[in-house]
């Protein structure tokens, strides 16, 4: 019995990370993706403090962010990531506003990024080089299909010509 288990494939890790405020079909087919790449898909969820060093209003609360990552089906598990409030100006491209900690802690056999990452502006790349993770871009149906701040942008016009169309109507 105790050369089954020396003999038992230890499970392929993938992680993938974002904001996912608020969720929608381009971050569904990501973990769908991404899920097929591994045995086990971990979600890097960035926290609420990530937000407003980007100088972005949540939409959603992490804790419900992560509540509904967790009930989807590719996902296997959620952490929330360890940003810490910064009044610094925000750069992508720097590890203090990257998942490099977060990475280095869980030490995934794949690093999964969507369409709108590439290899030149993700400071993952050199932690994933130092821990022995692969790192692949372009995942989920490939190219950028949604957007989170599209998204919300879309619903604040609705709104604001709904109100407008309404005022218009008061002025007859």
């Amino acid at each position: 019995m105790v050369q089954k288990n020396k003999l038992a494939k230890k499970p392929k890790v993938v992680a993938v990370s974002g904001g996912f405020d608020p969720i929608h079909v381009g971050h569904i087919r990501l973990f769908k993706e991404a899920k097929k790449l591994g045995d086990k898909l971990i979600v890097i969820l960035n926290n609420d403090n990530w937000f407003s060093i980007k100088g972005r209003t949540l939409f959603m609360p992490g804790v419900e962010r992560k509540e509904i990552i967790e009930a989807l089906k590719p996902v296997d598990r959620v952490i929330l990531s360890h940003h810490k409030p910064s009044k610094k100006v925000f750069d992508r491209n720097t590890r203090e506003y990257s998942v490099c900690r977060e990475l280095e802690k869980l030490k995934p056999d794949i690093f999964a990024n969507g369409g709108d990452r590439f290899k030149d502006d993700v400071p993952e790349v050199e932690t994933c080089k130092k821990i022995g993770c692969k790192i692949v871009f372009g995942i989920g149906n490939g190219g950028k299909v949604q957007s989170s701040s599209w998204l919300l942008a879309k619903y604040i016009d609705k709104i604001n010509n709904k109100k407008i169309k309404k005022v218009g109507k008061n002025k007859k």
